[in-house]
């Protein structure tokens, strides 16, 4: 449940229900935006505020779900309205309307300051921004082939459906499957001079395959190898150079979903058969199928600025990565193999946005270099507590209804230098696991302490794969973990996984992130065994 938490949207963002024609209209002309964005700055600086942004939002979601022979679910939501953000006597305000016009526009934006000078009787420390320049009439749109939202209901349905019927046929007992397609629609204008008009696509087919051994009543699942990416319905779209082939097939840019449920299907019959893991220290293999969401809770969340700061401590606390730490420029957080680097622009990532929701331009910057900590994750009201002049651009907010903060941008493990196969990953490791897909997880309260499973293990011994394990689940603290790394395949094995939620605020808002790497090895890790004794 909590994995489905991560990587699912948040449903109370969704919106209205809508017909899905409505889907294909651009929505309202930029022209527009750019008058209704004026009325909000000029009303907040009527009312006393010293900055103000405001964003226009109109957020399209559609999921398509089934269940073996059935369509389980088909919906189609809209959400449209206007957020505002102020500062007046140097305190944040913020007002939100879904009433689209310029009265409406006008009054909220008297509230959002009305807010912000109430806030600041209770304030002692004024908001110190960063200064961020103005860049006039832009835009960005994510460099899709083909909008999801254009492809008929019918043809999603048709493709779940048999994506169904190829499970069934392999003896599953149960499958489930569904398409997420998101569009964000997003024009931000700031007192700084910014009129920012973003379109942005993700898009997410998954399933999940379960097979019984009636003799025992004992059951495995095996979940699809797709991530969640930020591309049209090409993504669906493989050809043979987007495959990786191996034990198991695994894809990167594209996905076959036919190929992986027939394959996945296989998987579950092995891992009812497999034998039982037998706990101890192990070489781990870990596929990026895998490993993004390690480096998603153990490197991603503490690296963030405002949980290291302790202002952010909702969904599994603050951070052990202090400032002092930082602050010392030698902290050993992984071994000198490990480069993790912060970007929001990289093609084909749930991340990749022009600008953040505090107009800053986005950009990419490293975190941990050469093993040591070397960088957080700021936004504008943080970086002067680092001693940066400038936001780096990781400020975003579900929707329009919501105020911005501080969020993950993609954070992802720099491939090695050597020329490296999966092959050559394991035909060295004496006693190990090679561990594909994301599983259970939990981690502690400072981003510390941790333990990890997967979708399929395979035991290796004596640099070869000797069949399939189940019951696996590796534990370390996180320091511990990145310092044990001692190989990482090179830049042609890498891959993105991601999630549509990051878990952060309260009430919980979405962020849509990936996580990419290459192929790593980790040695001498602790594995313990998940089965329960009856």
């Amino acid at each position: 449940m909590g994995l489905g938490a991560l990587v699912l949207p948040n449903f109370s963002a969704f919106g209205t229900p809508v017909d899905p024609s409505r889907f294909l209209n651009d929505g309202m002309d930029v022209k527009l935006k750019k008058q209704l964005a004026d009325v909000a700055l000029n009303a907040a600086r009527s009312k006393g505020a010293t900055y103000a942004d405001v964003r226009i939002g109109r957020y399209l979601n559609q999921f398509v779900v089934t269940r073996e022979a059935r369509v389980q679910n088909i919906a189609n939501a809209e959400s449209f309205g206007v957020g505002i953000r102020v500062i007046a006597n140097g305190c944040w305000g913020f007002a939100a309307t879904n009433v689209v016009t310029k009265e409406a526009i006008a009054k909220a934006a008297e509230r959002a300051v009305a807010v912000a000078k109430a806030n600041s009787r209770v304030t002692t420390t004024p908001v110190q921004l960063a200064p961020q320049k103005g860049y006039g009439e832009v835009s960005w749109k994510t460099p899709i082939v083909q909008s999801a939202f254009t492809i008929p209901v019918k043809d999603k349905v048709d493709l779940l459906l048999n994506v169904n019927s190829i499970a069934m046929k392999g003896g599953a007992n149960f499958v489930n499957s569904a398409i997420l397609a998101i569009n964000e629609q997003k024009y931000f204008a700031s007192t700084d001079g910014s009129y920012i008009d973003q379109d942005i696509h993700r898009l997410f087919p998954t399933f999940t395959v379960t097979k019984i051994d009636r003799g025992s009543g004992k059951f495995e699942t095996r979940k699809s190898l797709s991530s969640p990416v930020g591309m049209g319905y090409e993504y669906l779209t493989p050809t043979a150079d987007n495959k990786v082939g191996g034990i198991v097939t695994r894809y990167k840019d594209r996905y076959d979903m036919l190929e992986d449920v027939k394959n996945a299907t296989a998987d579950v019959d092995q891992k009812l058969k497999a034998k039982s893991v037998e706990p101890g220290k192990y070489d781990l293999v870990l596929d990026p199928s895998h490993l993004w969401l390690t480096i998603h809770e153990s490197v991603a969340h503490p690296t963030e600025l405002d949980r290291v700061l302790g202002y952010e401590a909702n969904y599994a606390g603050t951070s052990f990565l202090t400032l002092d730490k930082w602050k010392s420029r030698n902290f050993q957080f992984g071994s000198k193999l490990v480069n993790v680097v912060a970007d929001k622009l990289q093609p084909g990532s749930l991340g990749a946005v022009g600008y953040d929701d505090e107009g800053v331009q986005c950009g990419k910057w490293d975190l941990i270099k050469d093993g040591v900590l070397v960088n957080y994750q700021a936004i504008r009201d943080q970086a002067h507590i680092i001693g940066l002049d400038h936001s780096q651009g990781c400020c975003y907010a579900q929707s329009w209804s919501d105020v911005q903060f501080q969020r993950m941008p993609n954070v992802s493990l720099q491939p090695g230098k050597e020329k490296l196969s999966v092959d050559d990953m394991i035909k060295n490791v004496e006693k190990g696991i090679y561990i594909i897909g994301d599983g259970s997880f939990s981690i502690d309260q400072q981003r510390y302490n941790f333990q990890f499973g997967g979708q399929t293990f395979y035991e290796i011994k004596d640099g070869k794969i000797a069949g399939m394990l189940k019951d696996v689940a590796y534990q370390a603290n996180t320091q511990e973990f990145w310092n044990s790394c001692t190989a990482i395949a090179d830049k042609s094995d890498y891959r993105l996984g991601g999630a549509f939620n990051d878990g952060k605020g309260q009430p919980g808002q979405s962020n849509a992130v990936s996580h990419g790497s290459s192929t790593t090895r980790f040695n001498g890790v602790n594995v313990i065994n998940t089965a329960r004794k009856i």
